[in-house]
């Protein structure tokens, strides 16, 4: 989600002001995007780490029940949603802070800022591909290994104990379980 809403922000200006757009970016306080990218990439380099955790796991037959599912529709609908309150927000926020910012509505939706909906739009639908086509795999690929995993042996249950065998404990102090300490000396 960093990465797509980092894509929203970009994208609404390269939009709205084309090839001036780095300028733009520059003259309107934009110049710490910059400093965000590596994290961006490091939570992205996280992400595909857990998705190929979790191949390797349906490889082994392995998949944990889907908790909800929604429809692709419905998803990018929500992803779509969340990236245009993700750049809302950071719009009014460098409104607040940043130097040569304009705020308030203008800030966000002035000067071309319309285009962030598109734009969250097109990023939320390539978003919701990406996470349905990942549970799909996940899904195809435990199912097609679970049928092919070959079923353990089944285990001869071991001869029963015999009752009458009289087993020998010692005697709690001599196993260091007195129940009680030492009494106390010299009062």
């Amino acid at each position: 989600m960093p990465a797509a809403a980092f894509a929203v922000h970009q994208l609404r200006y390269y939009l709205a002001y084309g090839s001036a757009a780095g300028a733009e970016l520059q003259r309107t306080g934009h110049s710490y995007l910059h400093s965000v990218v590596p994290w961006i990439v490091a939570l992205v380099a996280l992400v595909v780490g857990g998705f190929l955790w979790a191949a390797g796991r349906a490889f082994a037959g392995q998949r944990s029940p889907s908790r909800f599912a929604v429809s692709f529709v419905g998803l990018w609908l929500a992803c779509g949603a969340c990236l245009v309150a993700i750049f809302a927000t950071q719009e009014f926020l460098e409104g607040l802070f940043a130097t040569g910012h304009p705020a308030g509505l203008a800030g966000i939706f002035g000067f071309g800022g319309w285009w962030s909906v598109p734009a969250a739009l097109c990023v939320g639908l390539v978003l919701a591909a990406l996470f349905h086509g990942a549970r799909w795999v996940l899904d195809e690929v435990a199912q097609r290994y679970a049928r092919t995993r070959p079923t353990p042996p089944v285990r001869v249950a071991a001869a029963p104990r015999p009752s009458d065998v009289f087993v020998l404990r010692l005697a709690p102090l001599a196993e260091g379980f007195s129940g009680r300490g030492p009494p106390v000396l010299g009062r």
